[in-house]
């Protein structure tokens, strides 16, 4: 029974990979049949054909859309009991919402964000939780309300479904979706506490759910507007059968899990709106659609939140500029805005013929136009291809991939100019990279490259990547036509040969199949608790514990932090990391790398207050404990100043897990379950 059980845990555990894998293969089939027969000048020609007065309308119901995201905070905060002024809670709304919807939940959500910002401004840990969950909820809600009405008024409109599925199957489903609604309104105003699974829910008001369902509602409406508005009319395509093309594309990019459902929304938009539009006239859309909901509004949060983050550090930042992530730790938003910015640059330059003419270099030099004109867009798409790939590794806080994207930015904009490229085009690729250059410490992570001595795992990959490159170099050099367009429009051209095709896709995915092997980071590495451990954790000028199950060392092996696995479930510190302050932050963060690796989470006993701004930025919640041990009773304010230590941990999840194994009588029984 207990084998059964972990494999079903196990199937569990990559079923959302799996749904996300099988809904990608779906989109690429799905861009692929409808590209065959699309050129990328159609695609221009149908986003030239926009009138500005529809890219007005749709820009308007972006800032609408962005302005109803606000009030989710808005109510979360009353929610938790700690209502925040409209300015902050708008503040922290457009950044958290701007990184969840570019990058996805596979690399980092919003709510780092929302911790970071809320607790500086008075919340506690738990109250954070509540509006995290509150706003969770509320776009869930809105999504089914939004969703049940048109399968009434229009149950064919769902792509696929909307032809091969009964009409009274749809009445059903809509009827359960209201119903859902219907029950939660009711349970919020007859029921406001319940426990489930041995957690306390509090359900807000009867007319707080009330607004949590129209609110999203709106939302969901405004949003699906900015698309509608870009669109040319079409016979039989009205507002309502289009949201439910929109709700249904939009919700299969959240289960694909994919930065901002890129490719799956797409390839569902593609084929829920071919019956009423031509393909070029959908993607022109598309690409305007990402533009304004996406891509700006990323970059805009990227700058508000820098801008916070240097006012906050103004004291530091003028004794001697930002400060190391040794003495103040960088937040994953920091470092997941660098690793947007950089994705979308990649997709700038892959989208380029798309976007503008073929550019006109008659402005420059003879000479140097005509070195210009043969790089045409085969180099900046490949430029391209390879920044999506570092922006991965971008996100693993790879040190190798900060100094080789910065390197890629700086060489695309200057092939931008010098190709005369509209200005704001290298402007994107310079501002990605000030998104990425301030923070160099925060990059603690070795590549496999550099990890150790040249073998077979790095040699293969790394002559791989040459070949390729010289192989590319030959394409554009011997085949003329290649300078003019970028390698995914030689793929997918039927003019091209099926040889010449095949080759330039199969060159281009083994490149950077072999710079992902190359950048990749290397397996985070512990030691075991040994008397050679103890001795060296003694030498940093600490207590060991009595018991441990491992040792994690900084990057620089100047200090180290003491764990015991807990339960299967968490990685359980046994204190603030020991030794060097300019490594116990790389420590902290190795652990964390460490807990990821063994699916488990992070979670830390007796914290001092110095690291809780670190801990933090984990998205851990710190509760305070008295000299024995034991939670306060304000234990979810770690303002309390009784507080002698800390237990820090994912609250929502971990605490009674912990409490269980903490609980135990007597000082002594503590410190072992605690070891």
């Amino acid at each position: 029974m207990r084998g059964r059980s972990e494999r079903w845990k196990s199937i569990l555990r990559h079923a959302p990979a799996v749904l996300g894998v099988a809904l990608l293969i779906g989109a690429v089939y799905v861009v692929q049949r409808e590209f065959r027969n699309l050129r990328v000048a159609d695609i221009h020609h149908a986003i030239v054909q926009i009138p500005d007065s529809s890219l007005a309308i749709a820009f308007g119901w972006t800032l609408a859309a962005y302005g109803v995201l606000t009030f989710y905070d808005r109510l979360g905060t009353y929610y938790a009991g700690h209502a925040v002024s409209y300015a902050r809670v708008a503040f922290a709304s457009f950044c958290a919402y701007a990184l969840s919807h570019n990058l996805g939940f596979a690399a980092v959500s919003g709510a780092a964000v929302r911790y970071r910002l809320y607790a500086h401004w008075g919340l506690s840990p738990t109250q954070i939780a509540r509006v995290i969950a509150f706003c969770s909820l509320t776009f869930g809600l809105g999504g089914m309300a939004l969703a049940g009405t048109i399968l009434f008024i229009e149950p064919g409109a769902v792509p696929f479904l909307g032809e091969r599925v009964p009409h009274w199957a749809m009445y059903a489903f809509a009827t359960l979706l209201w119903g859902i609604d219907i029950f939660y309104v009711a349970a919020a105003h007859f029921v406001p506490r319940f426990r489930l699974l041995g957690y306390m829910v509090e359900l807000p008001g009867s007319r707080m759910a009330l607004a949590q369902v129209a609110l999203a509602t709106l939302d969901v409406a405004v949003t699906a507007a900015i698309f509608y508005a870009l669109l040319p009319p079409a016979p039989g395509l009205n507002y309502m059968r289009f949201v439910g093309v929109y709700l249904a594309s939009y919700s299969a990019g959240l289960l694909a899990t994919l930065p901002g459902g890129i490719g799956v929304f797409d390839g569902a938009m593609l084929l829920g709106l071919a019956p009423y539009l031509p393909a070029p006239r959908i993607v022109g859309a598309i690409l305007i659609f990402r533009l304004y909901y996406y891509i700006i509004p990323l970059f805009i949060a990227g700058t508000l939140f820098a801008g916070n983050e240097l006012a906050l550090r103004g004291g530091t930042i003028l004794r001697g500029g930002i400060a190391p992530i040794g003495r103040i730790s960088e937040p994953d938003f920091a470092v997941a805005v660098g690793a947007g910015s950089v994705a979308l640059s990649g997709f700038l330059l892959l989208a380029l013929g798309v976007l503008e003419k073929r550019p006109d270099y008659s402005w420059i030099d003879a000479d140097y136009a005509a070195v210009a004109a043969q790089a045409g867009e085969f180099l900046p798409s490949l430029i391209g291809a390879a920044l999506m790939v570092l922006a991965g590794a971008i996100s693993q806080r790879v040190n190798l991939a900060w100094s080789v994207t910065l390197a890629l930015l700086l060489v695309g904009a200057v092939v931008m100019v010098a190709q005369g490229e509209p200005l704001w085009v290298p402007g994107v690729l310079l501002f990605a990279a000030l998104m990425v250059a301030p923070y160099r410490r925060a990059f603690y992570r070795h590549a496999r490259l550099l990890a150790g001595p040249l073998d077979g795992a790095t040699a293969v990959p790394l002559l791989t990547l040459g070949v390729c490159v010289l192989a590319l170099a030959a394409f554009e050099r011997h085949v003329r036509w290649l300078s003019d367009n970028s390698f995914w429009e030689v793929i997918l051209s039927p003019d091209v040969p099926n040889s010449l095709r095949a080759s330039v896709a199969l060159t281009v995915a083994l490149g950077l199949a072999a710079l992902w092997r190359l950048l990749r980071p290397r397996r985070v590495t512990w030691a075991p608790w040994n008397a050679e451990q103890r001795s060296r954790y003694a030498a940093l000028g600490a207590t060991p514990p009595a018991q441990a199950d491992g040792v994690v060392w900084g990057e620089a092996e100047r200090a180290a932090i003491a764990f015991r696995r807990l339960n299967r479930t968490v990685l359980l510190a046994l204190g603030d990391p020991v030794g060097g302050g300019g490594d116990q932050v790389s420590a902290i963060w190795r652990l964390r790398d460490l807990a990821q690796q063994e699916r488990r989470r992070p979670a830390v006993w007796r914290a001092g207050r110095s690291l809780l701004g670190v801990w933090a930025d984990l998205g851990l919640a710190a509760l305070p404990l008295d000299a024995a041990g034991r939670l306060l009773d304000r234990g979810d304010d770690p303002r309390n100043p009784k507080a002698e230590s800390f237990l820090v941990c994912a609250a929502e999840r971990d605490l009674p897990t912990l409490l269980a194994a903490l609980s135990a009588p007597g000082p002594a029984a503590r410190q072992r379950a605690a070891e």
